[in-house]
């Protein structure tokens, strides 16, 4: 399995993404801020990834605090969380890594400073873990959905690279694929940032899965060719009512999925469903640097002086999205009532 971050003795380890599938190489950063930049830079990435990492990123800048006390190492979590929050505003993972491990901080406050640092540590650790098994989940629960036979669009990377290890939309297909399946899968590039291309790619040829590369604009056309059977993608945050904000281009598939009378499934852990956000107009989307445009591998492909735009995602509406792949489950419409359904009592209660 892709170790995408793994804790160290030395820091947290990442498989440089942002050099795929060229180079296999590591990144191992030794200070919170370098996680923090390695998230920013995209170094690591995927909401799930982001959110494991972040909690990495907090307990090795709490690990490595100077702080004399337990009010002083309260202050410098706070700051690392703060620092931390401010790398990609879209991804709910990112939150609820940070959140996660304040409430840790806050349950073994009253043990010596040495056990509080091994405690965060073992969280971050436990968190790691626990996507996995989400993710091994989500996969036995929504390969049932695919066809026995047939050809699966995916959309950026959900897979391993974007996780802690198996995937999230490619875990699903992973999963059906194990089960005596075949599929093929048509990656569609993703620009500007090429994930799948790039990545997807990558990974499904190290499994073996039969995989079809395809430029983001041939997508409605093979759809309308009767080329494609289903479409399968992530997701950096679900709201309340079921819309979805994923990868920049998902919003254009899901219509042309409907248009065609295709099935769009969305596959995401629980702790990439927010609640508290009850529709997608409230997410924040991501504006990264024009460069990821102007740019492809250091060479300029644009006018200089010309204006660009590159949110990092868009949001797909609820009535677009055929179901919602958790490890607790599948869900359908009506949204509001489906996913508070499989929320904790005390999240459902709110």
């Amino acid at each position: 399995m892709i170790k995408t971050v793994e804790w160290t003795d030395a820091g947290v380890r990442f498989i440089d993404q942002t050099k795929l599938p060229t180079e296999e190489t590591y990144v191992t950063c030794k200070t919170y801020e370098e996680v923090a930049d390695a998230i920013r830079t995209m170094i690591v990435r995927g909401a799930p990834a982001i959110g494991v990492a972040a909690a990495m990123g907090v307990a090795l800048g709490v690990r490595n605090s100077q702080a004399p006390g337990l009010a002083a190492l309260k202050r410098d979590l706070n700051h690392i969380c703060d620092v931390l929050a401010a790398t990609r505003p879209t991804a709910v993972n990112l939150f609820w890594g940070i959140r996660r491990m304040k409430d840790k901080f806050d349950e073994v406050s009253a043990q010596p400073i040495p056990e509080v640092r091994r405690a965060l540590v073992a969280e971050a650790c436990q968190m790691l873990a626990e996507d996995i098994a989400a993710n091994e989940s989500m996969g036995k629960h929504g390969a049932g959905l695919l066809p026995s036979r047939g050809s699966i669009l995916t959309h950026c990377n959900a897979g391993a690279l974007a996780t802690c290890g198996y995937g999230t939309a490619l875990g699903v297909i992973r999963a059906a694929v194990d089960s005596g399946k075949k599929l093929h899968v048509f990656a569609g590039e993703t620009r500007p940032f090429l994930q799948g291309s790039r990545l997807t790619a990558w990974e499904l040829l190290k499994d073996g899965i039969p995989t079809t590369v395809i430029s983001d604009n041939m997508a409605g056309t093979m759809m309308r060719q009767g080329r494609i059977d289903a479409v399968v993608v992530g997701a950096d945050r679900v709201a309340a009512n079921g819309d979805v904000a994923n990868k920049i281009g998902t919003y254009t598939l899901a219509v042309l999925a409907k248009e065609n009378g295709i099935s769009f499934y969305v596959a995401a852990p629980f702790s990439t469903v927010d609640l508290d956000t009850p529709d997608g107009s409230q997410i924040p989307i991501e504006q990264r640097s024009s460069k990821e445009v102007t740019h492809i591998a250091g060479k300029q492909i644009t006018p200089d002086g010309v204006g660009v735009e590159n949110p990092a995602f868009d949001v797909t509406p609820h009535q677009y999205v055929t179901a919602i792949i958790t490890e607790r489950g599948v869900v359908r419409a009506p949204y509001n009532e489906s996913l508070r359904a499989l929320a904790p009592v005390e999240t459902a209660s709110k």
